[in-house]
């Protein structure tokens, strides 16, 4: 092959790959938008949120604090999907 050949191959693989962008988007713009539902309603505060923020500022007096070791633990089993297990009462002694 010699590079006049070369050249034309290249011109029409160039010309290919510009009109088959063109056609690409020319359908994209005239394909309707498609608009997202809103999000459900959310609470504008998130209670956890607060109490992580809360335990975040003590800095390491939080890890004596069981408030915070309840918010931590809330935060592990929403984050892992858990649901939350309901605290056993306490019984002194044995039956």
């Amino acid at each position: 092959m010699d590079g006049k050949m070369l050249a034309r191959i290249g011109a029409i693989i160039f010309v290919a790959i510009a009109i088959t962008a063109t056609v690409i988007e020319t359908i994209r713009e005239h394909e309707p938008t498609q608009t997202r539902p809103a999000p459900a309603l959310q609470p504008s505060v998130d209670p956890l949120r607060q109490s992580l923020r809360r335990c975040q500022q003590l800095g390491e007096a939080a890890v004596n604090d069981p408030a915070c070791l309840a918010t931590w633990a809330e935060n592990r089993d929403r984050f892992l999907g858990r649901t939350p297990v309901p605290a056993a009462p306490h019984q002194n002694g044995g039956q």
